[in-house]
């Protein structure tokens, strides 16, 4: 009797989620991971064909989950936004993420960085970009002649993909928008809305105060016509 072995195919393997790993380890990577994700959101908001993405797991090869890494942020161009519970990269017409940042943390190890640097380099990223806001060290790689090669000078660099500008100062990094704007913390662009919104309220006060004027003057001009005709006067005829 001969039994046969039942495979599992590509359509029943399961891709989790989640990998049990914390988005962050402390509030700086959280704060610089939210920067980087809402920004380049922000940047990209009015092009439907970039997906920008924090902790999400990517899948490069359909049938292995276990060929798999979660980029703090990854930005795909090519790709319609949307929700997903992770990146599978065979149902996104095979479009590998085009660039990765990473927030380094204390507890990440070396050997760990480095197999995520091969991981990025064998799975087609073109632009890679590491950061530890504790060091304030900033790395970056950019694909040449098939590979990663390191960027020897990253301070002021331009990202060919994203067009935003690395100023590496003493004491921290600094982004900058293609117009030249600084990317903005959530909390500072929540004070800006605010800001704004007081701003347009006082607009708002300062037109109905004038309009009541206008109106104010107009039943002034209305009454003394009234006194006018009253006294005898045409006041067209005195205008």
């Amino acid at each position: 009797m001969v039994s046969q072995l039942e495979s599992q195919t590509s359509s029943e393997v399961n891709y989790p989620e989640r990998d049990s790993q914390p988005m962050s380890d402390n509030t700086i990577q959280f704060r610089w991971i939210l920067t980087l994700y809402y920004n380049l959101e922000w940047l990209f908001t009015h092009d439907p064909a970039v997906f920008v993405a924090g902790d999400l797991l990517w899948y490069p090869v359909q049938g292995n989950n276990k060929i798999r890494q979660d980029p703090d942020i990854m930005v795909v161009f090519g790709v319609e936004k949307g929700d997903r519970g992770s990146y599978q990269q065979w149902n996104e017409g095979n479009i590998t993420p085009q660039v990765v940042f990473e927030i380094l943390s204390p507890g990440n190890t070396l050997t760990e960085m480095n197999k995520k640097q091969v991981f990025y380099d064998r799975y087609g990223v073109e632009e890679y970009y590491l950061y530890d806001p504790l060091k304030n060290d900033l790395s970056g790689w950019l694909r040449t002649d098939e590979r990663l090669d390191v960027i020897d000078d990253i301070n002021n660099w331009v990202s060919p993909r994203l067009q935003i500008r690395f100023e590496l100062s003493e004491n921290e990094l600094k982004l900058y928008h293609p117009d030249g704007k600084r990317f903005s913390t959530y909390l500072e662009i929540q004070n800006q809305l605010q800001e704004a919104e007081q701003q347009l309220e006082q607009e708002r006060l300062r037109a109905e105060q004038a309009e009541q004027q206008l109106e104010q003057e107009r039943l002034r001009a209305t009454r003394l016509e009234e006194l006018l005709r009253n006294a005898g006067i045409d006041p067209e005829q005195n205008s």
